[in-house]
């Protein structure tokens, strides 16, 4: 009995010597997953950017491209197709027009135009508004979009980022002696949002672009921008607000 026992275990020798790895196939997986996982991160970014690009590129040139008059239109002299050619034929159109509006001709032709607009009871009210806005954002008359603020909303306790686009309206003003702000609050994506008027105390600015709270803003906040304060700054405790 004895003798079968000790045939049954390993002898010391056995015991001792290395074992062959087990499962060598979970490890060539597991590399081939992330060189997959890698390729991804290197191309996604890039093929997405040329998607868009090209979408949009493409949507104005099949908008445009029938509007070229075919003695202007350098694709019947070519035998192939050239993208981007409605693009650059509204880049140059708008140039054109921003120039004749600059001179005194063009000025009179649009003071009348603006006049006869001015009559429409639903059309001036549209153009109006479109106007501001466009000037407002464009000659960058205003801080629109320029501070990106943290605000309690909906509740106390619960943050939601916003940016501040401007001083609230005077018939609005008049509810309180404060000082009072418009902050909108983009959903996440931004494809609307919510118009708050509240306190400017009740706002905290944050030291962050508009670049980095717009990419928050799109990503649902998987994309967290980097902290660009010192280490020394951002060590330091922010003061807690008192509540009212």
């Amino acid at each position: 009995m004895a003798g079968s026992e000790q045939e049954g275990q390993p002898t010391t020798a056995e015991a001792t010597a290395p074992r062959p790895p087990r499962h060598e196939g979970i490890g060539l997986i597991a590399r081939l997953r992330a060189y997959f996982l890698a390729g991804v991160l290197v191309t996604a970014p890039t093929a997405v950017t040329i998607y868009i690009a090209w979408w949009f590129v493409s949507l104005i040139d099949g908008h445009i491209r029938p509007l070229i008059p075919a003695a202007y239109n350098p694709e019947n002299y070519l035998p192939f197709s050239i993208p981007g050619i409605g693009v650059l034929t509204v880049i140059v159109v708008l140039t054109l027009i921003g120039a004749f509006a600059a001179g005194y001709v063009g000025r009179l032709v649009l003071r009348i135009g603006e006049g006869v607009v001015g009559r429409m009871p639903v059309v001036r009210s549209i153009y109006g508004a479109v106007k501001q806005i466009f000037e407002t954002v464009l000659a960058k008359k205003s801080n629109a979009f320029r501070e990106v603020v943290l605000i309690e909303y909906p509740r106390l306790g619960v943050w939601s980022l916003g940016f501040i686009t401007g001083s609230a309206h005077p018939e609005v003003q008049k509810v309180s002696a404060e000082e009072m702000v418009n902050v909108f609050i983009p959903c996440a994506p931004p494809t609307a949002g919510y118009l708050l008027i509240v306190p400017r105390r009740e706002v905290t600015v944050l030291d962050m672009t508009v670049e980095d709270g717009l990419k928050l803003v799109m990503s649902g906040g998987i994309v967290t921008p980097p902290d660009r304060k010192p280490r020394e700054v951002t060590a330091t405790p922010a003061p807690e607000r008192k509540r009212a």
